[in-house]
């Protein structure tokens, strides 16, 4: 198969701002892993010379094997118990006022990594208490204790993606479940509203995998049914050969068409582009 070329739109920043180095070297000081180099981020310029980068927790290795992305799977480490007070420190060195936290699938664990995730954010928050905190997690297998772990810390915004439509779970998400990933932010707002939680719950979608127009406002309706606020639309390009090809690229005239009509449904925020990663500008999603 002939690999397809990029159009105009998809236009990358260099990384070679004195800040994006610094930025770097900060990371790199303090071990930490970001979704932003793993996952082969194209945003990584701009974020990293805007001081600010999205922090993946437990590793760089995915129990999980999604043909989509590019972040590393097989055999996985022991839990690093000084992960969460880094991220803190880096946190509060970057001077961040939102912070993003996410992972990789961690199956193994008997809780998915919930308990990291939550001492994580009340690390952060014990350095720097003004920071809003949004986490980007793993679907636990569909755990509720798990999901109640996470909406019980000190975090703001719950996010969790259900990336493609329902037809392409087989292909692209292979280890994961639509109607369990919506069942996730379905708890996630049931149980922070029984708690008195003020929770902004968030989800992502990726396009250009082979889904057609009626599927994705379906799932758009889904993720309003479940009370989703925020939502994220972007562009899916492939890490490597070793991935799934891209079918389409969708135009920005037709993410701004999507914007529309999500806002049209009640959505509080939508964010859709080309470029558009769940953490892209998240700072401007709760403004």
């Amino acid at each position: 198969m002939t690999e397809r070329r990029h159009p105009d739109w998809i236009k990358v920043r260099a990384a070679a701002s004195p800040e994006y180095f610094r930025t770097k070297a900060l990371l790199a000081e303090l071990r930490l892993h970001t979704v932003c180099q793993e996952a082969c981020c194209p945003n990584i310029g701009e974020c990293f010379s805007h001081r600010t980068a999205t922090f993946m927790l437990m590793g760089d290795v995915c129990t999980r094997n999604c043909p989509y992305c590019a972040v590393a799977h097989g055999k996985v480490r022991p839990l690093d118990p000084g992960e969460p007070r880094r991220i803190a420190e880096a946190v509060a060195r970057l001077g961040l006022d939102h912070v993003v936290v996410t992972s990789v699938d961690r199956d193994d664990l008997r809780d998915g990594g919930a308990s990291h995730f939550a001492a994580t954010a009340a690390a952060i928050k014990q350095l720097r208490p003004a920071a809003r905190v949004e986490v980007l997690v793993p679907d636990f297998k569909g755990s509720y204790p798990a999901v109640e772990a996470v909406v019980q810390a000190p975090v703001e915004i719950f996010n969790h993606n259900i990336e493609t439509v329902p037809s392409l779970y087989r292909k692209a998400r292979p280890g994961g479940s639509y109607q369990r990933s919506l069942d996730v932010l379905a708890h996630a707002r049931d149980f922070g509203r029984a708690s008195g939680r003020a929770l902004l719950i968030k989800a992502g979608i990726m396009l250009g995998l082979g889904e057609e127009r009626a599927e994705v406002e379906s799932v758009l309706r889904d993720l309003r049914a479940v009370g989703c606020d925020i939502l994220t639309l972007g562009q899916y390009l492939r890490p490597s050969r070793d991935h799934l090809p891209v079918e389409r690229y969708v135009s920005p005239a037709e993410f701004a068409e999507l914007r529309s009509g999500a806002m049209a449904m009640g959505f509080r925020h939508v964010e859709s582009g080309p470029l558009v990663r769940s953490s892209y500008h998240a700072w401007e999603h709760v403004n």
